[in-house]
């Protein structure tokens, strides 16, 4: 008896590993075409069959990719626990670290990666590159007390030359409508505008910004509609197509708000900030922007837009978006009903409108608290606070959403930060929407793009739209990210 309970419990475990094999391979599969939550389903079939180290480390890759920072965490340190020599393990867990800012951490991870295969180069490039970052945060610092005109006070316009073959729209005293339109049309040609006037448009948009709350109260046109636009990352052939389908591109008429992560990830990144940020300037009551958590110097050196503004420009344009970024709210209402922000809610219980105006934001997020929590956080469908799968923020319920709404007499929270299949989706007893503006996110998740029209009644009137054909270039294209994403390959 004993043998053949011993050959059963035998064939068993096969059965179980070549299932947990055939759906790994099957991941493996969905993961290298770009589809990444359904690397995540599978792998998580396949560590239900059979745990490994790999699966853990595969789905945590995953997880990088669709910026679940915390989940990598978790499933990398699940794969040390079970082999504490797998090195790609290690990568991820390093990585997850670093994709927050967190250097520290990731230097830890880096420097054990490195005892632990003294030959891998990448390995000692992670480490020197997180060194690095350290060092840099502690010299910033040391010299924080020290007062240094920020570059826009300090900067000389007229000593930045227009090439003489510079074809482009050119700019007078101020910023017009003319000037706006012929500059998107020639951003439309793949043509570049000429530094001196991206260095004024910017400039131009602090003075504006600075004078703003963290909050900003808005209304709805008389007899018109306003738009509100979700991430459009980079996106800029499909932002075009948004003003297409909303009716036409900004105006004193035809208000828009768009609701952060407008850089990254795609590679006409430099194009849709210069675009929205010169129509703010132009009409500064009628287009609204608000941060994402991808106007942060830390996401914009790891998903692409550092690199893209240092080929198109260099580092004092960079430095002028840093400061621009630093600057743009956080929050808005619309006729006192409808509240917008990026990520969502918060921590802390019984937050009233009033402490959000007065948040200090002109700085890089910090790991907790109001700011980081607007910019982060993420809805959950059964009620209370939990973790966030991103490692910073929060998921919340829909008693939250309820609670906050009440608190603040208001009807409905809108927020962005996830892609959704329709565009958006609305949740939480309908009192929450998620609305999410860039279609076929990364030119491969197939995704619907959306907007949302608020008439004085504040219902919500949505606007689908699907992807439009743009240059041949792909996403990520500029990025230098580090590795974040951890080694590549799979086993």
């Amino acid at each position: 008896m004993a043998t053949i309970r011993r050959n059963l419990y035998v064939s068993s475990m096969e059965a179980s590993q070549a299932r947990s094999e055939n759906l790994k391979q099957e991941a493996n599969s969905y993961f290298k075409s770009g589809y990444f939550p359904q690397a995540i389903a599978v792998y998580t079939e396949a560590i239900e069959a059979c745990p490994s180290a790999v699966l853990y480390a595969n789905r945590a890759a995953a997880h990088l990719r669709t910026e679940a920072f915390g989940l990598a965490q978790s499933d990398s340190k699940k794969a040390i626990e079970i082999d504490p020599t797998y090195v790609k393990a290690y990568y991820r867990l390093g990585s997850s670290h670093a994709a927050l800012g967190h250097y520290k951490d990731a230097l830890k991870v880096f420097r054990t990666l490195v005892k632990l295969a003294p030959k891998d180069k990448d390995a000692r490039l992670k480490y020197k590159q997180c060194d690095k970052e350290v060092k840099r945060a502690a010299f910033e610092a040391a010299i924080a007390t020290e007062h240094t005109a920020p570059l826009s006070e300090t900067i000389n316009l007229e000593s930045i030359i227009i090439p003489e073959n510079y074809t482009g729209p050119r700019l007078g005293e101020t910023i017009t409508k003319e000037f706006v339109e012929e500059m998107v049309e020639y951003m439309k040609g793949q043509q570049i505008v000429a530094k001196q006037y991206v260095a004024s448009i910017l400039i131009q948009l602090k003075c504006i910004l600075e004078k703003l709350p963290s909050l900003i109260e808005l209304s709805t046109p008389p007899e018109n509609y306003f738009t509100v636009c979700g991430d459009t990352h980079g996106q800029f052939y499909d932002l075009l197509n948004i003003f297409e389908v909303n009716g036409g591109r900004p105006c004193e008429e035809r208000p828009y708000l768009f609701n952060g992560d407008f850089v990254d990830r795609g590679s006409f990144s430099v194009e849709v900030v210069l675009a929205l940020f010169a129509y703010k300037v132009l009409y500064p009551n009628h287009m609204h922007l608000l941060r994402g958590n991808h106007e942060t110097r830390n996401m914009n050196k790891i998903y692409g837009f550092d690199g893209e503004v240092k080929a198109k420009y260099d580092d004092t344009i960079l430095d002028l978006f840093t400061e621009v970024f630093r600057l743009l709210p956080l929050c808005a209402t619309i006729n006192k009903k409808v509240v917008i922000m990026h990520g969502g809610l918060f921590q802390e219980e019984g937050v009233k409108l009033e402490q959000i105006k007065k948040i200090s934001r002109n700085c890089e997020p910090p790991d907790s608290g109001l700011m980081s929590d607007i910019l982060w956080s993420d809805p959950q469908p059964f009620p209370g606070r939990g973790p966030s799968k991103r490692g910073v923020g929060l998921a919340f319920g829909p008693d939250v959403t309820a609670k906050f709404l009440e608190d603040n007499g208001l009807e409905l929270l809108v927020r962005s930060h996830e892609v959704k299949d329709e565009g958006y989706l609305q949740e939480h007893d309908v009192k929450l929407i998620t609305v999410f503006s860039a279609p076929n996110y990364c030119d491969q998740m197939g995704n619907k793009g959306a907007s949302i029209r608020f008439f004085e009644d504040c219902k919500p009137n949505f606007v689908q739209f699907e992807a439009v054909p743009h240059p041949p270039v792909k996403p990520m294209a500029y990025a230098n990210n580090m590795g974040m994403f951890g080694q590549g390959g799979f086993y």
